[in-house]
C-alpha cells in the first residue's frame, strides 16, 4: 500500500467515477472495471516512481522511510509489483471501456514515469506539464461512460483537474523546498521569492476557481443546488487564499492552504458525482 501511494490513487479513482457518471448520466456496473483499472494502473505507476526516485528519496527527511530507501522492499521486487499492477490495470481498463480508454491510461503512465519523473530533476517547472497526468483519469471515465474525447465538456473537465495541481504542488514546495534542493531537485523556491510564489499560487488558485465556475456554464453541472454549492465553495476558496496576498509580510503555514485546496477539489469531485444522479 505504501508503494502504491493509495491515498493518491484512491483520489484518482474517484475522478474516474465522476467522469463516468457525467457521461453516462446514471450509475451502473459499467463503472466498476474502468475504475478499478485506473486505480491499479495508478498504483503500478506509483510503484515504478518509487523505483525511479529511490536514490533521491533516501536524501529527504519526508521520503527516507519510503519502502525502497528504508529497505522494506528491494528495487527488483518493487519493479515486479509495478509491472503486475500496471498490466492488471491496463487489462481492466481495456475490458471495461475500449481501446481509447486503454490508450489514455497508458498515456498517463508514460507521461508520469517517462516524462514528468525525469523532468522534475531538470526544471523547477516540471509540475506544469506534469499536471496533464491528473487530467487523464476523468477522461477515461468519460470514455467508458460512452462519451468522446473531443466533447467540449470533457475538455473543460480535464482542464479543471489539470490546473488545480499547480498551486497544490507549489504549496508543497513552500513547505519542503529546502529538502528538495538538498536532495538535488530544482525548486521554485530557488527561482522566486516567497512573496512572488505566494502571488503565483493565488493566481493559479483563482484560475482553478474560475474553471470550477465554468462547469455549470458548459452544462457539466446542471442542477441548481449543485451549482450553488460550487459557487459557495469558490467564494470560500478565494477568501481563504486571499490570505496569501493580505499577509505578505507574515509567515504562513503552507500545509494549511494545501489542505484547503484539497478540500475544495474533493467537494467539486463529490458534486460532479452527485449532479447526474439527482438531475
Amino acid at each position: 500500500m505504501e508503494l502504491s501511494k493509495v491515498k493518491i490513487t484512491f483520489a484518482v479513482a474517484f475522478t474516474t467515477i465522476a467522469g463516468y457518471l457525467l457521461a453516462k448520466g446514471s450509475i451502473d456496473t459499467g463503472l466498476i472495471l474502468p475504475t478499478i483499472g485506473i486505480f491499479l494502473l495508478a498504483c503500478g505507476s506509483s510503484a515504478l516512481n518509487h523505483f525511479q526516485d529511490a536514490d533521491r528519496d533516501k536524501l529527504m527527511l519526508r521520503t527516507m522511510n519510503r519502502p525502497i530507501p528504508s529497505g522494506k522492499i528491494s528495487r527488483k521486487d518493487a519493479v515486479i509489483v509495478a509491472i503486475v499492477l500496471s498490466l492488471a490495470g491496463a487489462t481492466l481498463i481495456y475490458v471495461g471501456s475500449n481501446i481509447i480508454g486503454l490508450q489514455l491510461g497508458l498515456l498517463a503512465l508514460i507521461w508520469y514515469n517517462g516524462i514528468y519523473t525525469p523532468m522534475k530533476r531538470k526544471t523547477a517547472f516540471a509540475v506544469i506539464p506534469g499536471s496533464v497526468i491528473g487530467a487523464i483519469p476523468p477522461v477515461v471515465g468519460w470514455v467508458a461512460g460512452g462519451g468522446s474525447v473531443t466533447d467540449p465538456q470533457v475538455v473543460l473537465l480535464a482542464f479543471f483537474f489539470f490546473i488545480w495541481q499547480v498551486p497544490h504542488f507549489w504549496l508543497l514546495m513552500l513547505k519542503y523546498g529546502k529538502e528538495y534542493v538538498e536532495a538535488g531537485y530544482p525548486s521554485i523556491t530557488q527561482v522566486y521569492s516567497e512573496q512572488s510564489i505566494r502571488s503565483m499560487i493565488f493566481l493559479w488558485t483563482f484560475a482553478t476557481a474560475a474553471t470550477a465556475l465554468m462547469l455549470p456554464l458548459f452544462g457539466i453541472i446542471e442542477t441548481h443546488i449543485i451549482t450553488i454549492i460550487i459557487l459557495l465553495s469558490v467564494i470560500w476558496l478565494l477568501y481563504i487564499f486571499s490570505g496569501l496576498l493580505r499577509n505578505q509580510t507574515t509567515k504562513i503555514n503552507p500545509f494549511f492552504y494545501f489542505m484547503r485546496i484539497n478540500y475544495f477539489v474533493l467537494a467539486v469531485i463529490i458534486a460532479l458525482m452527485i449532479d447526474p444522479l439527482i438531475k
